[in-house]
């Protein structure tokens, strides 16, 4: 029988900053879409090149509270507007009709910091802003790095009412992999999860050594259950309109290794693989690579 995976793009963020030389600001890659948009959709080509059969846009850190707070609530259409645009011609030019184009639906906040998640009710009104500006340049929506039930539901909620198809995933305690960084327990968001359509349950943005413990518990609770991997050596310094500068990479997550804890994650049962902050382009390229000689059927989700 052939084995069927869906292989995400890797993080955007990082990588921006990287080729930008910008100074990071609370922004993240979001104020290099403003500044320099060639190079999000050169970042996307990169990866749909490496094999990435879906896409996610740009637009991260782009909520309401969050320019509110760091630039200025003028440029949320600008910013969507631009994210949607950039991914679409980054499809175009690849010329792979395939490819999925997904919303990102973040923490309306910050990440990381489940103390400072709103109450559901603004959760989920800010998502709907989200949602009604993204929804007619995208395919699915993943709602990611979600630290809380509460926000998760509100994303989910919200994403639903598009009709467009939804992903949930959640970040983890690198201290203790079986609960969300709120401490609620993973197996309890995972029930509510199952009240509300979803496609596919994933974990992301933790460490890959706590998704490798935590993944057991998502298998077989949905058709589709995922992973994509920071390679942060940690998040705890990150504050609230912070900038990255605090978070520091970790220099042995190779392309190799990430490959080999990939592969382990499929074993187990995932069928979604990607990669988050710090997993760029060439763990990608790997584990497409690796999977095409195992025989592995690439789709979208």
């Amino acid at each position: 029988m052939t084995k069927k995976v869906v292989l995400l793009d890797g993080g955007m963020g990082q990588e921006l900053i990287k080729r930008s030389g910008q100074k990071p600001t609370p922004l993240w890659s979001t104020r290099v879409l403003l500044d320099n948009p060639e190079l999000v959709q050169e970042l996307h080509s990169d990866f749909i090149k490496s094999g990435a059969q879906v896409i996610s846009l740009n637009n991260y850190t782009a909520t309401p509270f969050r320019l509110r707070r760091d630039a200025s609530i003028e440029l949320f259409d600008k910013i969507h507007q631009s994210a949607k645009t950039v991914a679409k011609a980054a499809k175009v030019k690849s010329g792979k009709e395939y490819i999925k184009i997904a919303g990102s639906l973040g923490p309306i906040v910050a990440s990381y910091k489940p103390e400072l998640v709103p109450s559901y009710e603004e959760c989920i009104y800010d998502y709907r802003k989200l949602v009604k500006v993204q929804q007619d340049g995208v395919d699915l929506f993943i709602c990611e790095t979600m630290s809380t039930i509460r926000e998760a539901k509100a994303s989910v909620t919200a994403a639903n009412e598009s009709g467009l198809p939804s992903c949930v995933s959640f970040t983890l305690d690198d201290r203790n992999p079986f609960v969300l960084r709120s401490g609620e327990n993973l197996s309890e968001a995972i029930k509510e999860m199952k009240q509300l359509s979803v496609e596919a349950i994933m974990i992301n943005c933790s460490m890959p050594e706590t998704v490798s413990k935590a993944l057991p518990v998502l298998i077989g609770s949905f058709p589709k259950v995922g992973a994509y991997a920071n390679a942060f050596q940690s998040v705890e310094s990150l504050r609230a309109g912070g900038t990255v500068e605090s978070l520091k990479g970790r220099k042995d997550l190779t392309p190799d290794l990430y490959l080999d804890y990939a592969l382990k994650w499929l074993d187990m049962g995932a069928s979604i693989i990607g990669g988050c902050c710090e997993v760029g382009p060439r763990h990608i390229k790997a584990i497409h690579l690796e999977l095409s000689k195992r025989g592995y059927l690439f789709e979208a989700i």
